[in-house]
């Protein structure tokens, strides 16, 4: 079986002074490798051929048959890396904390292992009849949440 931290330092040696980070890298019992990466702007097929073509140059198909599969982070896929956080601060995204509580609003900001997500939320307002929209900000731990994912908004 192929070794995860042999394709994680061919993957890095790759992505050395590149904007690219690496998110995730998984082999199946069958050899089967999906790498993932993912950049602020986005990802180009012509960079996840071109880091397949640098994988396959450095791995033996002599040694171990395997199947390869390079590409981005999905969009509406939870977030498994910090960077991604930091990529998505100004947009929406929706949370679903240790509780099972869903929270769906902006993400504000990205603080080492903690982010703020702005969310609108109806609250009773003194001297108003109805309830208003009011923003408040509550702040997770990237570890103690089940989930984070990029809200893709077609407005």
């Amino acid at each position: 079986m192929i070794n995860k931290d042999t394709v994680r330092s061919i993957v890095e040696e790759w992505l050395d002074g590149k904007e690219y980070f690496l998110v995730d890298i998984e082999i199946s019992p069958d050899d089967r490798i999906v790498v993932e990466i993912d950049h602020a702007d986005g990802v180009w097929i012509e960079d996840c051929v071109e880091l397949s073509r640098f994988i396959e140059d450095h791995l033996s198909r002599d040694e171990e048959d395997y199947e390869l599969e390079v590409g981005s982070a999905g969009l509406g896929q939870p977030f498994k890396v910090a960077q991604q956080y930091h990529c998505f601060v100004g947009k929406d995204v929706e949370v679903l904390d240790a509780d099972g509580k869903k929270y769906k609003g902006v993400l504000k900001a990205v603080e080492g292992n903690d982010f703020t997500v702005t969310v609108q939320e109806k609250q009773k307002v003194e001297g108003k009849k109805r309830p208003q929209l009011v923003e408040t900000d509550y702040t997770f731990q990237m570890d103690k949440v089940k989930y984070t994912k990029y809200l893709i908004n077609f407005k």
